[in-house]
């Protein structure tokens, strides 16, 4: 599955828990394409990748609709997640609501100074040194990285050690797991703030010169 598809099916799965939520019964691919952004027919297409299958007049059912994707991206089971780096960053993160809104539970935090963490968050907050024994008791599969760039490495070599294998990091570096050899690599999401703000710049500089450069031509045309 590439990036820009587990994107897409992470928004039917929260448009379609709405549509539950509402009352909804059924749905159609023209509705849920309108309300993501993308064409009824590669809402289709991705449905009959899942083997979801709907009809023209009937359109998709609910509640298969809900357990399918439930399966498919995990929400059946328990979405508990550890943080490594209890900064500023780390504490907005454990005190982020959204979490529980998506069901997703942010259950410890781990740092070097778990002392000067404590009174900011209602989330447990650990030494270093309990990692392992927390991660295996617990079954954790996904953690956060928000330790600065210099730390981040070895935060992923431990955290792979000791059995992690999803990690999304907030540090302001790239880690790639290619150079783990192991027999179930870790799975890293980048999250790099100031490059999606120049991404973000580019983008509006971009629609920017666009719209006057039509303006332009219809008003020489006018």
């Amino acid at each position: 599955m590439n990036k820009e598809f587990i994107l897409r099916l992470t928004k039917y799965k929260r448009l379609i828990h709405k549509l539950k939520s509402l009352g909804f019964e059924r749905v159609f691919s023209n509705n849920l394409g309108d309300a993501i952004g993308v064409t009824p027919a590669l809402v289709r297409k991705d449905f009959s990748t899942l083997h979801l299958s709907g009809n023209k007049r009937g359109g998709y059912n609910i509640d298969m609709l809900v357990e399918e994707f439930d399966i498919i991206l995990g929400r059946n089971s328990p979405q508990n997640v550890i943080l490594v780096g209890c900064g500023r960053i780390g504490q907005s993160l454990m005190n982020y609501p959204g979490f529980v809104s998506d069901d997703i539970h942010l259950v410890a935090g781990f740092d070097l100074d778990p002392i000067n963490v404590k009174d900011s968050t209602s989330i447990p907050v650990y030494g270093m040194d309990k990692l392992e024994n927390y991660v295996t008791e617990n079954d954790i599969k996904v953690g956060i990285i928000a330790v600065p760039g210099d730390e981040a490495s070895s935060v992923l070599d431990k955290m792979v050690s000791v059995g992690i294998r999803g990690v999304l990091n907030f540090a302001p570096v790239e880690l790639k797991c290619q150079k783990y050899d192991c027999d179930c690599p870790c799975v890293i999401q980048n999250v790099n703030i100031g490059l999606e703000l120049e991404h973000l710049f580019y983008q509006v500089s971009t629609q920017d010169t666009d719209f006057t450069a039509e303006r332009e031509v219809k008003d020489k045309k006018e």
